[in-house]
This record gives structure tokens, C-alpha cells and sequence, in this order.
């Protein structure tokens, strides 16, 4: 017996050994322990909601695209957890059980994605954040629109606006979801502007989810708190400003106060023909797609890609974006390809299209 213990132990010390080896060789924080063969690699690309309709219509097709352009055999687990940080969580856990070797990701809520990084970081699995920044872990990279200057742009454009038509009245700050670290980098922008723009800032709302009906209700109530008080409204995306919008007009206020936007969606570019919206900015979702993409794979092939700058102690790529309105729309959104005359110059739109030289 005393040598079938003694031959126990050595083979119990042995495969502790092994085990120990095996977690020296471990990349540490996920960041290009994936490596091996990635011809035939999975990478996960997780949404966050579909009160935008930019994932489903741009960031998945175009994120696709430019994975199988950089790996034929390569393939993406798609998921959108419809605002539920919950759901995203389990969205997560299945990739990682289905063996993907890279995870982007838009969280829902930034600080709960913290765990979904954690979990991946344990499984040797790099995490790029998409968008919307995870500060209190860092992820392996982050691709993204610079936020905090989207703010800034979007807001000191209005107030130009507002002292050129030498308009009267305080600002309305129409903030994104408080659970968005993207949201609050663009809070903190508009804040630059509005602080020292002479205006006052009348209120301002973080609106949960960035849900544009909550934006609606929120506003309609500044309308009846401030009548005939409210020179314009600084709305962090273009649902949230279409959502303010909606309140003027259920009001029976018209022309509406200039209001601004974010992401150049297509009910937003048709407002600002209508002259309904002030301005919306241009962030070309293809070049965050496939800058997530080309990361992505990077990653996935045990590659350790080198961020161009740091936001919360994560490699990050930042691209400038443009400020959009009705001066330079044309040239912005129409001959740069990102959206098509057809679908903008609907027949209720036909008129103020021509208007503008839109053709």
C-alpha cells in the first residue's frame, strides 16, 4: 500500500506541475492567448440594443464583411441584447462556449460588462470594446469615435448656430443612457461647449437606455416648465434629439428649436433637410467596423495590435468625426456614399431635397 500511495502522489504532484506550466504560458488579460490556427476562428461581435437601427442595418453586415474578407473560414457569433445587460451576459458566456477566439463588444452597461471581461481574460479570450468604452477593467483594445470631442462638436456647433441667429433663451441637455460610458464621454464634451457658450443651461436629463420616447417625455415636460424659454436642445444621438423633436411638435410648436444629434441616421438626415433636426454627426460606421474587424483577427491569430492612444489604461483607436448639417449634408452623407438619394429623397422629402441641391 505504501507504494501505490508513493506512486499516487508523484503522479498527483506531476499533474500539478503540468497544470502549473500550463498557466505560466497563459497571455495575461486576454490579450493574444488566442493565437494557434484562426483560418477556421469564430469571433463574437455582441450589440447592445435596437433602439438605434445602426447594428442591424450597418455595424453587423459591414463588421461580417470585413472578417471574411480578412479569413474566408472565419466566422461571426452575432447577438443584439436589445438594452438587457443581462441578456448580454449570456450572450457572452455562449460564444465563449462555443469557442471564439475574440469578443467585440458595444455594452449595454459599461460597468457590467467589467465581468464579461473578466470571465474572458480567464479563458485566455481578448475583449475589443466597440464604441463604448469598459473603464473600470481594461479590455484588450477599444475602437471607437472619439466621444468626448462628438459632444463638444455637436454642442458648440448649436451655440455658433444659436449666437449667429442671435437667439434668445436658455439650453436643454438632452444627455445618453447613465449606464453608457460612451454616453458620459459625450455628456462631459457638451459640457465644454454649453458651460462657457453665455447660455444658460435650463435642465438637463440622462435619458435610461437611451430610449428616445424617455428623451420625448422629458423634454415635453421642460416645454411646459419653460415656455417660450427654450432656445435649443443639446441631444446626445440623433434618437434622443428625434425624441425631442417629437415634443415640440406634440406641442404645438413650430419652427421647432434647433436641436442637435449623433450618427447620421436616416430619420435624422431627412429632419435636417425638413429642417426639423440642427445638425447630426458623421461617423462612418465602416471604418469603426472594420478597424473592430481587422483587430478582431488580429487578436484571434495570437497578435498583439498597438493602440495609437490609451483611454482608461486600454490601446485604443480614436477616429475625428464630422459635424453634419444642412450646409454640408450633400457632400457629408450623399456623394460620400453613406446614404443613398433614393432612400433620403422620399417623396415627402422630395421638395425640401431640391431645396438643398440634393439630386
Amino acid at each position: 500500500m505504501k507504494n501505490f500511495y508513493t506512486r499516487a502522489a508523484a503522479v498527483a504532484l506531476a499533474a500539478m506541475a503540468t497544470v502549473a506550466a500550463l498557466a505560466g504560458c497563459s497571455t495575461p488579460q486576454g490579450t493574444g492567448g488566442a493565437g494557434g490556427d484562426a483560418s477556421s476562428a469564430k469571433i463574437a461581435f455582441l450589440m447592445p440594443d435596437i433602439a438605434s437601427t445602426r447594428y442591424e442595418l450597418f455595424d453587423k453586415p459591414l463588421f461580417e464583411a470585413k472578417v471574411k474578407s480578412l479569413c474566408s473560414g472565419c466566422s461571426v457569433i452575432y447577438s443584439n441584447a436589445n438594452a438587457s445587460a443581462a441578456k448580454q451576459q449570456e450572450q457572452a458566456n455562449s460564444a465563449l462556449a462555443q469557442g471564439v477566439k475574440a469578443i467585440v463588444i458595444d455594452p449595454v452597461d459599461s460597468a457590467a460588462a467589467a465581468t464579461i471581461v473578466n470571465t474572458a481574460k480567464a479563458q485566455n479570450v481578448p475583449v475589443i470594446a466597440y464604441d463604448r468604452p469598459i473603464p473600470s477593467v481594461p479590455a484588450s483594445y477599444y475602437v471607437s469615435f472619439d466621444n468626448e470631442k462628438i459632444g463638444s462638436l455637436i454642442a458648440q456647433s448649436l451655440v455658433d448656430h444659436l449666437k449667429k441667429t442671435n437667439a434668445t433663451g436658455g439650453l436643454l441637455q438632452v444627455n445618453g443612457s447613465p449606464t453608457d460610458a460612451a454616453a458620459g464621454l459625450i455628456k462631459k464634451g457638451i459640457h465644454t461647449a454649453v458651460d462657457a457658450s453665455g447660455f444658460k443651461l435650463l435642465a438637463e436629463f440622462d435619458t435610461p437606455g437611451w430610449e428616445p420616447t424617455k428623451a420625448q417625455d422629458w423634454v415635453s415636460g421642460q416645454i411646459t416648465q419653460f415656455p417660450g424659454k427654450i432656445a435649443g436642445v443639446v441631444a446626445a444621438n440623433d434618437g434622443t434629439g428625434g425624441g425631442a423633436i417629437a415634443a415640440f411638435k406634440a406641442a404645438g410648436l413650430n419652427p421647432v428649436p434647433p436641436v442637435t444629434g449623433n450618427d447620421a441616421e436616416l430619420a435624422a438626415a431627412q429632419r435636417i433637410i425638413a429642417g426639423d433636426q440642427y445638425n447630426t454627426i458623421s461617423k462612418p460606421i465602416k471604418i469603426v467596423a472594420e478597424a473592430a474587424a481587422d483587430i478582431a483577427y488580429k487578436f484571434a491569430k495570437g497578435e498583439k495590435p498597438e493602440g495609437k492612444a490609451t483611454l482608461f489604461d486600454t490601446p485604443s483607436e480614436l477616429f475625428v468625426p464630422t459635424v453634419v448639417t444642412i450646409d454640408n449634408l450633400n457632400e457629408a452623407l450623399v456623394t460620400s456614399g453613406i446614404l443613398k438619394v433614393s432612400d433620403l429623397c422620399t417623396p415627402t422629402y422630395a421638395a425640401a431635397c431640391a431645396k438643398a441641391g440634393i439630386k
